[in-house]
């Protein structure tokens, strides 16, 4: 018995020890999450207060530090927060800290940003206007990659050409690209960038069918297309447009991209996990029109990030949870966009549904993956009630075509899994010869819209494999009808004569 006991000791021993170094995973589809992690946001008061701790990395791909800056002097890239960033004076290690979840979380990428609004435009124009500053920028670079142990660098040029910028920084910033990435290689560092989404900054500041070419990723910033600046309510990031000629939307933005020579398997679409809040003019307006109803020049802030006209959505979650709270709730359908009313207080955002909408567009234009600014504004704390209606157009789909006689052909070539032995991974499945629909269930207490991405992402994934397959069926039962329409077989001889008579002249 003791001998017994001895033994059974070392192998719980064992077994802690496999546990404790065990490694995890990311998302189980294949497509990038990249998530910005804004340094700043270790700042907020009380709950809005974000540290590397609450991170959960398991839902991205890619973490991004937000952000190292430009030397004015110098030209090259520096600690914006000493102390949040490094360690020397007892500083917070941030980039240490961050750069270790890989121990655990080896699928990770993780880069530092170089750039934001707030680092402006101006210096990144004089430090790309030459090659020798270009190369002295690049040469920082490298060692700050070596020093800190980042896999890559993320350029957040906030714009060429734009904000005192030089119409030369269009070319330029090719150039800094090019030479970024040849110095890269070697040591397989990433190269990606954060890009402008409204068509005045495309036009003004990027080359695409070159960054293309050097990127590894190109971050698409789909979010504050409208806001107070636009002087009426609008959505930060709309779907789609409020008409036909307006380029102010996320499907223009994808469309401009790869029309304009970037591989979609390049483009990452960026997701808000934050909203823009508006004061009415008139707080007796009774129907609210996106750009046309009236909104004063600054909105209202939120209790953590403090913003006047920005709420993360962790600000706007606990509003909506709070029972004796005044707030409506809407939904704009052209946009795809929620939004919310207490008289003259408006919020307009992103919650699960309208996420989802967006993920399911990502992957029917092929795209790379999905990207987050940022990670901070989630409700990383899990305090806020869980939605309910994330998936509801997938369920629309669903119903629309579970009895379709397409998809009973359709059954009988896509080789789905059986109902009864479904999988985490899989969603859509066969049973008694009819398609089934299983919702994913939630995995986390905390990060609502995080989860959404990767579950959107394998839910859009499964259903266009389905219903390219419907597709497929519905041409070719189209190109048979053709061939058993009353008089395609005399068309045919009629078109043979004419060519022997052809032929017969000819000879």
């Amino acid at each position: 018995m003791a001998r017994r006991e001895i033994l059974l000791f070392f192998v719980v021993c064992a077994m802690a020890s496999v546990l404790d170094g065990q490694t995890l995973g990311g998302p189980m589809h294949d497509k990038a999450v990249v998530c910005y992690v804004a340094s700043w946001a270790a700042y907020r008061p009380g709950n809005g207060a974000f540290t590397i701790e609450n991170l959960e990395p398991s839902l991205c791909t890619h973490l991004v530090y937000s952000f190292a800056g430009l030397d004015n002097e110098k030209g090259t890239i520096k600690s914006l927060d000493a102390w949040q960033d490094l360690e020397v004076d007892y500083g917070k290690a941030g980039y240490k800290r961050l750069v270790g979840l890989k121990k655990r979380y080896p699928h990770l990428k993780v880069t530092i940003a170089i750039g934001g609004w707030n680092e402006g435009s101006a210096k990144y124009s004089t430090m790309a206007a030459t090659r020798e500053s270009r190369q002295k920028f690049i040469d920082s670079v490298m060692v700050f990659l070596d020093q800190y142990k980042f896999d890559g660098l993320d350029l957040d040029w906030e714009y060429p050409a734009r904000r005192d910028g030089r119409p030369e920084d269009k070319a330029n910033y090719v150039a800094l690209v090019k030479e970024l990435s040849e110095a890269f290689k070697p040591r397989g560092y990433i190269l990606t960038a954060a890009l402008g989404a409204g068509k005045d900054t495309m036009d003004a500041a990027y080359d695409l069918p070159k960054l293309s070419r050097y990127l590894n990723l190109l971050h698409m910033m789909c979010y504050d297309y409208h806001g107070t600046w636009d002087g009426t309510v609008g959505a930060n990031a709309p779907l789609r447009g409020t008409a036909e000629e307006d380029v102010l939307s996320v499907e223009y933005t994808i469309k401009y991209m790869i029309e304009h020579g970037v591989s979609p398997y390049k483009l990452v679409l960026g997701l808000p996990m934050y909203g823009r809040t508006f004061l009415l003019k008139d707080a007796a307006t009774r129907t609210i029109e996106f750009g046309k109803t009236p909104a004063q020049a600054t909105g209202f802030k939120g209790p953590f990030t403090g913003e006047a006209g920005f709420m993360g959505f962790n600000e706007i979650c606990q509003e909506i949870s709070n029972t004796s709270s005044k707030w409506t709730h809407h939904w704009h359908d052209q946009s795809s966009t929620p939004y919310l009313r207490d008289g003259e207080r408006i919020i307009t955002y992103d919650n699960a549904r309208s996420i989802a909408i967006k993920v399911k567009m990502a992957n029917d234009y092929g795209l790379g993956g999905l990207m987050v600014w940022s990670i901070d504004t989630d409700d990383f704390k899990g305090i806020c009630e869980k939605e309910t209606d994330a998936y509801v157009d997938f369920v629309d789909r669903y119903n629309q075509i579970k009895d379709d006689p397409v998809m009973t052909e359709a059954l009988k070539t896509l080789n789905l899994a059986d109902a009864s032995r479904i999988s985490k991974r899989t969603h859509y499945s066969v049973s008694n010869g009819q398609l089934h629909l299983r919702l994913p269930e939630s995995q986390y207490t905390n990060y609502p819209l995080m989860e959404t991405i990767n579950d959107a992402a394998m839910l859009a994934m499964e259903e266009k494999r389905i219903m390219d397959e419907m597709e497929r069926i519905t041409k070719e039962n189209e190109i048979d009808d053709d061939k058993t329409k009353p008089g395609a077989g005399s068309r045919m001889a009629s078109s043979v004569a004419v060519i022997l008579c052809c032929l017969l002249a000819w000879f």
